[in-house]
């Protein structure tokens, strides 16, 4: 007799599991990397995305393009994730990460649909990613440090390898020197946010610069501005978060005066207020006031009067990072503006750049911070350089921390296929075939360089594979000559965090989407059946 069949999860709920599940999860991963395939590489295409806003972004950069893409499955949303990971933890190598994800698990497919059980294969991908990781950490080149000049030239070719795939590329000389130099300016932590990236369109890209120090636009100012000097050598800097304007009263208080003289006293009492606030920071010394908010018009008529530079509503950001360049700090009174909470610095000076005007501060005492000025015609594009110098500042960053490099092009990633190759060979079992599998699934950062830059994948990867198993183990492509090369020589290089991060983070991502096989999908509460029992909460399967 027959078993009635048994439903426990509300109706509406749609669950699929088993072999079927993983199947059609990977699938739905390839089609995500299929996005963000082309943009690898040197030779990599852009994509132009358009928001549901109707705003367009064209980037090149892997988790940029899958944070704009609206990604609806629940296990390609892991990719999201790593792509994300990537780029917070190395800050470049987003495509690569995803791809090689997808890869493994184009590779395992095949095992699956055989009924190969998904928990020895995430066991041997584990195993694998081990390996791999192991081998990059024995064969990584590292680079003397006590060297200023020659890790100066490394910090180069980093960012000169991670600039080659943006859309700056044709000016990657200039820019890897700029980002170079703007994180040389930073103190031992490296922190991000003080590099400060202001964006002016018009002009060309090389009009781009770095200000060592402040840069920040002009903010609103009111008449008498124009009277104020805009150049000064070693002023005193006032950091202030202080309204220095008159106030309409608004209460409706009733005051009852009997002669001229009390309702003038009344009246003065602000402009006194006002007026003290101004002399005591005249008498500071300060030359150039900055504050965060408000600067009203007979403050800057003021000090206009008195050869003084002031800037209200200045952004907070711009306040912190000019306090941290020029020391000082900022005060929420006028009380005691001495010495050592004023600022200062070598040059202050205001310069026109495009249609904008700018204040600028260098030669600072504590110089801790850096502005780069990016210029360029559209405003996408501008953006767009922003984003491939942040990838380029990272790699700097992690250069600079991890002093090991290995040689990009795809050259990293065929010797590990060789290595986890030659070592499937020594295993019995199914771990053989899929370790084998995992070392067939790195070639797709090679192949994937060589259809982008439209060469013929198959043969240079035949060549690769002779040569990396003859010893050649920085060979890699070369997209110039459309052949293969030496990428170390070439300085093709890229800190190996970067390639270490990528591995893990996609193996990871491999191993979970592997095991999972069930995704059980709850109707939308609230349906066509009002308050009643059905509308109420989420459906939960028992």
């Amino acid at each position: 007799m027959m078993q009635p069949q048994i439903i426990l999860l509300k109706e509406g709920t749609d669950s699929s599991q088993g072999k079927p599940q993983v199947v059609s999860n990977i699938n739905a991963c390839q089609v995500i990397a299929d996005a963000v395939r082309t943009t690898l590489g040197p030779r990599g295409m852009d994509k132009l995305i358009v928001d549901n806003q109707g705003k367009s972004t064209i980037s090149n950069d892997g988790a940029t393009i899958m944070k704009l893409l609206d990604i609806v499955h629940p296990a390609a949303k892991t990719l999201v994730d790593i792509a994300k990971s990537q780029d917070a933890e190395v800050g470049d190598g987003t495509t690569s990460v995803v791809l090689l994800a997808v890869e493994f698990l184009k590779q395992a497919k095949p095992y699956i649909e055989e009924g190969v059980h998904p928990q020895i294969i995430v066991r041997a991908f584990r195993k694998a990613a081990h390996l791999a990781v192991e081998k990059i950490k024995e064969i990584a080149v590292k680079i003397k440090k006590d060297d200023p000049k020659e890790q100066r030239q490394l910090l180069e070719k980093c960012a000169a390898t991670a600039l080659s795939s943006k859309l700056v590329a044709h000016q990657k000389e200039f820019f890897s020197k700029m980002v170079v130099d703007a994180v040389m300016l930073l103190d031992e932590l490296l922190p991000l946010n003080m590099i400060g990236v202001k964006k002016v369109q018009g002009g060309a890209l090389e009009d781009s610069r770095l200000v060592a120090g402040v840069a920040f636009k002009k903010t609103f100012s009111y008449a008498g501005f124009e009277m104020q000097p805009k150049k000064y050598k070693d002023p005193k800097i006032a950091l202030l978060n202080i309204e220095l304007e008159l106030k309409a009263e608004k209460e409706n208080a009733e005051v009852r005066v009997d002669t001229v003289e009390e309702y003038q006293s009344i009246v003065d009492a602000e402009w006194t207020i006002l007026y003290e606030k101004l002399e005591k920071i005249h008498q500071s010394g300060a030359k150039v006031v900055l504050s965060k908010l408000p600067i009203g018009d007979v403050a800057t008529q003021y000090f206009a009067d008195r050869d003084m530079f002031c800037a209200g509503r200045v952004v907070e950001e711009d306040l912190k990072r000019t306090m941290k360049a020029c020391g000082g700090s900022i005060q929420t009174t006028v009380a005691n503006l001495a010495g050592d909470v004023l600022g200062t610095c070598q040059d202050f000076e205001e310069v026109q750049i495009g249609g904008e005007r700018y204040n600028l501060f260098t030669g600072c005492p504590q110089a801790r911070t850096c502005t780069l000025i990016l210029r360029g015609g559209a405003e996408q594009f501008i953006e767009e350089t922003e984003r491939s110098l942040h990838d380029a500042i990272m790699i700097v960053r992690r250069a600079k921390k991890n002093d090991s490099v290995v040689a990009g092009g795809g050259a990293i990633e065929m010797e590990l296929s060789k290595h986890l190759r030659d070592y499937s060979r020594t295993i019995a079992g199914k771990e053989q075939l899929l370790i084998g599998a995992m070392a067939k699934a790195l070639e797709v950062i090679p192949r994937q360089l060589c259809d982008n830059a439209g060469f013929d994948a198959t043969n240079i990867l035949n060549k690769l594979r002779q040569r990396h198993s003859q010893g050649g183990m920085w060979f890699g492509v070369d997209v110039l000559t459309e052949d293969i090369s030496d990428n170390f020589d070439a300085c093709v290089w890229e800190p190996s965090i970067v390639k270490i991060n990528a591995l893990t983070a996609a193996a990871e991502a491999t191993c979970l989407i592997l095991s999972v096989d069930e995704t059980i999908r709850n109707p939308k509460s609230g349906g066509e059946g009002g308050p009643g029992p059905r509308g109420r909460g989420r459906g939960r399967p028992m």
